[in-house]
Parts: structure tokens; sequence; C-alpha cells
């Protein structure tokens, strides 16, 4: 189960939130494999300040936010993957792999 929140300073209602949280589940898929299993409960939670009016095209404001999103979502997956050490028996990657 991976929990993640993508926050941003746009004006967005709630449908449009919901829109960047389904387009920044791509991050998932770009750092999780497998992903989206019948026993995942990955989920995530976009947040909006609300200080920031969208520009131009409402339809292309969402794309690159929700893009962008994705990205940092896959970066913040593969950073803390990266960053976590070994538990008990659990070795971590840095253990695994020397670094």
């Amino acid at each position: 189960t991976t929990i993640c929140v993508v926050a941003t300073n746009a004006i967005l209602s709630k449908a449009q939130a919901q829109r960047i949280a389904i387009m920044a589940h791509d991050g998932f898929a770009r750092a999780v494999r497998p992903v989206h299993t019948p026993l995942d409960g990955d989920v995530i939670f976009c947040l909006a300040s609300g200080t920031a009016a969208l520009s131009g095209s409402e339809h292309l404001s969402l794309s690159l936010i929700g893009g962008i999103a994705a990205d940092c979502v896959a970066r913040a997956l593969a950073r803390g993957v990266y960053e976590a050490k070994s538990l008990a028996h659990m070795r971590s990657y840095r253990d695994t792999h020397g670094v």
C-alpha cells in the first residue's frame, strides 16, 4: 500500500483535484512493478491551496499539473526506496547494492 499526497497552489474544483489525483497515479506505474494488484491499497490525495488561478486553457493547465504530479510521484517513490534503511531481515536497496 502506498499513500501519497500531491499539493498545488492552483485554484481547483473538487472534480479538477480528482483529475489531478487520477493523472498522478501514473507515477505509481512508472515506479512500482507490479502496480495496482488486487491486494494494493494505493491512493493519492490532491490538495489545492487555491492561491493561483489556472492560466490559459483549463484543460491544458490541468494536463500540465497532472503530468508534473505523475513525475513527482514516480521520483518520490524511487527516492523512498533509495533512502530506506534495512529493517531486521529485510535488506534495503542501499545495503543490497552497496550504495
